[in-house]
């Protein structure tokens, strides 16, 4: 009976020491949202639009997160905003650029007073991502100032919650990262435009010279990074905007250790 009682007690020891030594992993609070915030919003219209829908009034539309306790990302989301549309840069402050805008279709009624065109300026800021330490924003903005079309241009910024600062891309790239990323980016380029290797680049796009590169507008993406070249950068306006993607599983070597990017690889 003794040896019995001791091979059911060595059985519930060896259970027990199981349940101790493999503990439920919860989910890591990387992935969780860190910060608060709420939407706010510019509006103004035209004071000959008394009575007008928004599709015949001349407008300014701003809309765009404001988070709490954060001033220096607040103040990288205002000026971001304020710079979408490259408006005059010495100008401090979405009111003062409303009233900038407005007043330019003023000085334009004066010197068209017959003209029925009117203005439009629309812009917001969307969250793409927030976890812990990153928060991705996309910039949208759309202007029209006369002319056949109107211009949409398409921004993204990244923000090292941890550090309290703009990400730029020497931050999660190696020293010497240029070369070897533009190459990599233009392979999956020409396939991503059925482009042949030795193919040249100056009858079709806008690239300098006729040579592939890489602007600074760029996204973090839980797959890789993202690049994006708005509307007459490297193509005709009626290409509209290009995306590029360029998969982590291609540029491993050139990552930063320890970096916001470190967890999806």
């Amino acid at each position: 009976m003794k040896l019995k009682y001791l091979l059911l007690l060595s059985v519930i020891c060896n259970c027990l020491a199981s349940c101790i030594s493999s503990p439920k992993i919860g989910k890591p609070d990387v992935y969780t949202d860190t910060l608060t915030y709420q939407f706010k919003a510019v509006n103004a219209k035209a004071d000959d639009c008394a009575g007008k829908p928004d599709s015949t009034c001349t407008y300014v539309k701003f809309n765009y997160p404001a988070f709490d306790n954060q001033p220096l990302l607040n103040d990288t989301v205002v000026t971001g905003l304020a710079m979408l549309m490259d408006r005059q840069k010495g100008i401090a402050g979405l009111q003062r650029l409303t009233w900038q805008f407005l007043q330019d279709y003023k000085d334009f009624r004066k010197q068209n007073p017959t003209s029925t065109m009117h203005f439009e300026l629309d812009c917001k800021v969307n969250i793409i991502r927030q976890d812990s330490s990153l928060v991705t924003m996309e910039y949208n903005g759309y202007q029209f100032t006369g002319g056949a079309h109107g211009g949409t241009v398409i921004r993204y910024l990244n923000w090292d919650v941890k550090g309290k600062k703009k990400i730029l891309m020497s931050d999660i790239f190696t020293p010497g990262y240029e070369a070897e990323l533009t190459k990599t980016a233009e392979k999956i380029f020409r396939k991503q435009e059925n482009l042949t290797p030795g193919k040249s680049l100056k009858d079709d796009y806008f690239f300098k010279d006729g040579k592939f590169s890489l602007n600074q507008n760029f996204l973090i993406t839980p797959i890789g990074i993202k690049f994006l070249y708005n509307q007459y950068e490297i193509k005709p306006y009626a290409a509209g905007q290009t995306s590029l993607e360029v998969p982590y599983s291609e540029i491993k070597t050139l990552l930063q250790p320890h970096t916001v990017v470190a967890r999806y690889l």
